[in-house]
């Protein structure tokens, strides 16, 4: 694809921030549960590649750990992951959303509830795209289609290895 084509030809890219986690005794010992936490998460998506440039989310700042909530009562933990799209008539952020959203269910016990969508006010259809990426039998019937899969697994290659 030629840089023309691009809907954002130069991006802003920013510093990855180093990520040095405390440990204690408890984070060790295998027979203890740790509880999901923002850290985490973003830990799994922050290498997702971007579909359209040779970077990661992280360094062109779709996603951020201040936009990932995680809530848990005793039966359940809720996942909510913001994105915000480079530029506000993104074509790619169905794709991106479905990268993220993708890559948490691989991650994730299948008990994690996942909610992905567009921080708000940060792309022109937000509304629409938060829809699709919230249906159930849309994100099925989109990880069926062997093209849409391969897009989303490109996205995701470089950053489980």
């Amino acid at each position: 694809m030629g840089v023309d084509r691009l809907e954002n030809a130069n991006p802003t890219l920013y510093t990855e921030k180093p990520r040095t986690r405390p440990s204690s005794g408890k984070e060790m010992d295998e027979n203890v549960e740790d509880p999901i936490d923002s850290w985490e998460i973003f830990d799994l998506i922050r290498d997702i590649n971007d579909p359209e440039h040779p970077y990661t989310l992280e360094q062109l700042n779709v996603v951020q750990e201040e936009l990932i909530k995680v809530h848990q009562d005793e039966d359940e933990t809720f996942v909510e992951v913001n994105f915000t799209p480079t530029i506000p008539h993104c074509s790619m952020a169905t794709l991106i959303g479905l990268a993220i959203r993708v890559k948490l269910l691989r991650s994730l016990s299948a008990k994690v509830k996942v909610r992905v969508g567009i921080t708000p006010g940060s792309h022109s259809t937000e509304e629409s795209i938060n829809r699709q990426l919230c249906d159930k039998e849309r994100v099925a019937a989109a990880m069926e289609n062997q093209t849409l899969m391969t897009a989303v697994n490109k996205c995701l290659v470089l950053a489980e290895e």
